[in-house]
């Protein structure tokens, strides 16, 4: 028999989340719909505890919501970490911490108490390098993603006009094969195999953040590299979502903010990843004084002597507030591993794709019936928690009616709901919740497209 922590991370397991959801409702006598199991999933979730790290937002709260449709008293459904993680109970404490340090203190808490300015950056590089499966030396808190992206010059079609570049030459871009939604992982090899003696950078995102699909980064590394090319990786969408080994991937670079599944507030403090096999060959092109060795830092001799790696593309000095909203969200996944959270989320997800297609799926016996498509990958192998929808009725009225009722989630142009359960604070309730109010939303849907209708035949 299948038990609820028997689930396991080795991608050719046979044990998938349906059966274990099967399995365990057959074992509590109930449907694997019923409100009864996701409360057993909750009882028996190790994480569970985490959740009461973070504030979770009321309904009544929201903008959007309708008090007309639901208890305002409510905490909503929260499934938007994608775009924007719950705020850490700590942070208000951390930054009234500095706040009173630098009103006490003024230009001394730049080397002193337990946060000093000056170093507050590497106070958190432990953390953070463990999450990104990086030694520590590998591994920079600075800046905004995008800007970490020009610093390691691979915003690629920015970086290829100002060297004077044309982009429709030199940007080679992969699509999905006709009438599919994701790439495939041999379709991405077979191009890298073809062109690679004609690439420099080969650049993917961790988890694409439209559909919500893993890469193989593993595999579309070592490929890369054996065709000389560089490989690097945004994973805004990836770190803490998936679990990561960039430093034994044998990754070149990669980047990422922390806003989203990291937790660290809106324009949160980005991180950098350069191999440590690069610390001597690969130097910035944009020099900034905090690049420069510590020890010397502020003799200003006007001598550069740069950082090796990563921590000489630093360009200035951190950003406290920033950081203490960063401290307090690593410090909660400090209390557990990505794998026990990658474990959850695997079933969580799982949970929320059996759901959606049981009360769902397109019913070819039935065509008039509403529907819903998961565009994201099935194989848990090649997703995070988020799962990425489209519906036969319109887009923008579903998603609507979801606000309405107090979920949180984010709508893509030109057609695609994403909504991610993200296992640091979302529980298997929440996915019930979100699955009963998807019916009502739906409903009310299609109310309106039929009165719509109704009203322009006249």
């Amino acid at each position: 028999m299948v038990e609820v922590n028997d689930l396991r991370m080795d991608p050719s397991s046979p044990v998938l989340p349906a059966s274990i959801l099967e399995e365990t409702a057959l074992r509590l006598g109930c449907s694997p719909t019923d409100e009864k199991l996701a409360s057993h999933l909750d009882a028996e979730d190790e994480l569970k505890h985490l959740r009461q790290c973070f504030y979770i937002p009321k309904v009544k709260d929201l903008p959007p919501s309708d008090l007309s449709l639901v208890n305002g008293e409510q905490s909503c459904i929260y499934f938007v970490g994608n775009s924007l993680g719950l705020q850490p109970r700590k942070v208000k404490t951390y930054l009234d911490e500095e706040l009173d340090k630098w009103a006490r203190t003024g230009v001394h808490g730049h080397f002193n108490g337990q946060r000093p300015w000056a170093l507050a950056d590497e106070c958190l590089l432990d953390l953070m390098a463990g999450l990104v499966g990086a030694q520590r030396h590998e591994v920079a808190l600075m800046n905004g993603l995008t800007v970490n992206l020009h610093l390691q010059l691979y915003a690629i079609e920015s970086q290829l006009r100002l060297h004077g570049l044309d982009v429709e030459k030199c940007m080679l871009l992969m699509q999905p094969r006709k009438g599919e939604e994701t790439l495939r992982t041999e379709d991405i090899l077979a191009v890298i195999e073809k062109e690679g003696d004609s690439i420099a950078v080969i650049m993917f995102s961790g988890v694409q953040y439209y559909t919500g699909q893993l890469f193989d980064i593993p595999r579309i590394t070592k490929a890369g590299q054996k065709k000389g090319c560089y490989v690097g990786f945004d994973l805004a969408h990836a770190v803490g979502n998936v679990e990561l080994n960039l430093h034994d991937w044998g990754v070149d670079f990669a980047c990422w903010c922390s806003y989203k599944y990291l937790n660290s507030g809106a324009g949160g403090l980005a991180g950098a990843f350069i191999h440590e096999k690069h610390s001597r060959s690969i130097k910035p092109a944009l020099i900034g004084w905090w690049g420069h060795e510590f020890r010397t830092r502020f003799l200003m001799e006007n001598k550069l002597q740069l950082i090796e790696g990563i921590n000489g593309f630093r360009l200035s000095n951190p950003p406290i507030l920033l950081v203490c909203a960063l401290q307090a969200s690593l410090e909660v996944f400090g209390q557990t591993t990505m794998k026990a959270l990658r474990r959850k989320s695997i079933l969580l997800t799982g949970y929320l794709e059996y759901l959606i297609k049981h009360y769902y799926s397109e019913d070819k016996m039935n065509p008039e019936k509403p529907f819903v498509k998961i565009i994201t990958p099935s194989q848990t192998e090649e997703r995070g928690c988020q799962l990425t929808l489209s519906f036969s009725l319109p887009i923008k009225s579903v998603f609507k009616e979801l606000e309405k009722r107090g979920v949180a989630c984010d709508m893509r142009e030109p057609s695609a709901l994403r909504v991610a359960p993200v296992p640091l604070y979302n529980s298997f309730r929440d996915v019930h919740r979100f699955i009963e109010i998807l019916g009502s939303a739906i409903t009310s849907s299609k109310q309106t497209a039929n009165n719509t209708a109704l009203s322009g035949s006249y």
